[in-house]
């Protein structure tokens, strides 16, 4: 009898991955040449995702056949008011470069597309960076569509 190999998979996010996923996300704002995250990312994201309650954010993790934590999509639901309805809106989707090109870019988006139906929403939205070639080349094979928007940042205090 010959052992296969477990296959690579997509699940929730657990408090014992939050370590990896801060390192992830530090990758990911790297790769987008932003800023690192703020010390103290970790806890506030235990906030959000694991309470206490409400849950604000759900994160999803994609996990090599080795149990490797490879990549993330963050997502929470957001509303439309031209719409008047919910939507999942997915903040972030990575996966480190190694990882790319095979299969968790579309296990991650299947998850994320449960995960708005499970909520009852009917629509997830997304953005990404005008120069990110290989994202917009994924995004268009699974049908997306973009939509011409600049996204703007204004801090609450002077």
């Amino acid at each position: 009898m010959s052992e296969h190999p477990a296959p690579a998979l997509v699940r929730h996010a657990r408090p014992e991955d939050l370590p990896r996923v801060v390192e992830l996300i530090a990758e990911h704002a790297a790769y987008e040449k932003a800023a690192p995250p703020a010390p103290g990312l970790e806890d506030r994201l235990a906030a959000l995702l694991f309470g206490p309650a409400p849950i604000r954010m759900r994160c999803l993790v994609a996990l090599l056949s080795d149990g490797t934590l490879a990549g993330y999509a963050s997502c929470a639901p957001e509303i439309s008011t031209w719409d008047g309805t919910e939507y999942l809106h997915m903040d972030c989707l990575f996966l480190t470069a190694s990882s790319r090109g095979h299969g968790l870019g579309p296990l991650l988006m299947t998850a994320v597309r449960t995960e708005a139906a499970s909520l009852g929403l009917t629509e997830i939205q997304w953005q990404t960076p005008s120069w990110n070639e290989g994202a917009i080349r994924f995004y268009d094979r699974l049908g997306a569509t973009p939509k011409e928007k600049l996204r703007y940042s204004l801090r609450t205090e002077e």
